[in-house]
């Protein structure tokens, strides 16, 4: 199911396209398209290139996908288990060249996680993230050193059936997707002082 973005100005598709479902077809996804995804989050921008990202991945039915369903909360369990993919997204909190404090550590994962995403478009597939899991059971699942951090989970599939969701969630996916105006998000000379660009 396509739920393209309505948007007001012209952007590449793979933008408008992406969206976070959560029915997945437990369909396996291809070797091929799994390397472009992380090919694509690998090439992403960080400060001083540190590329603090660190990715585990969970094929269904193997161990460290069973490990990672394990680390998600009550809700998100109830429909993850379909996807074929589960990814934990880590990231680094120092520099490797001083040991200092990464302060964009976070943000520099951000970014290469919506790299991958968007691939996942591009290869026909979908992506879904959660913040709701347990990062510290996630660490010693998989002994995670102290100096990096699980930030989020990423369920990555083809679209599935919709019906096949709980009724709450299958209700949920059908709603239109919506976002903020413009006035609400970008500002000149003062914080929250719109902007004429608009």
């Amino acid at each position: 199911m396509k739920k393209t973005a309505p948007t007001q100005f012209n952007i590449h598709s793979n933008a408008r396209e992406r969206w976070s479902p959560r029915a997945f077809s437990p369909k396996p996804v291809e070797k091929e398209k799994l390397q472009s995804l992380f090919e694509a989050a690998r090439w992403a921008a960080s400060a001083f290139n540190e590329q603090p990202w660190r990715f585990i991945i969970g094929l269904k039915n193997d161990p460290s996908y069973k490990k990672i369903l394990e680390t998600l909360g009550d809700w998100n369990q109830r429909w993850a288990g379909q996807a074929p993919v589960l990814i934990i997204n880590v990231a680094k909190r120092t520099f490797s060249h001083n040991g200092t404090k990464n302060g964009t550590f976070k943000y520099d994962l951000g970014q290469a996680v919506a790299n991958l995403a968007f691939e996942a478009v591009n290869q026909g597939l979908y992506s879904h993230q959660m913040s709701g899991f347990d990062p510290e059971k996630a660490r010693e699942l998989f002994t995670i050193p102290e100096d990096f951090q699980a930030i989020s989970v990423m369920a990555v599939g083809y679209y599935g059936n919709p019906d096949d969701l709980p009724a709450d969630m299958a209700e949920a996916e059908a709603k239109p997707r919506i976002r903020k105006s413009f006035n609400e998000l970008i500002f000149t000379e003062t914080f929250a002082k719109t902007t004429t660009l608009f």
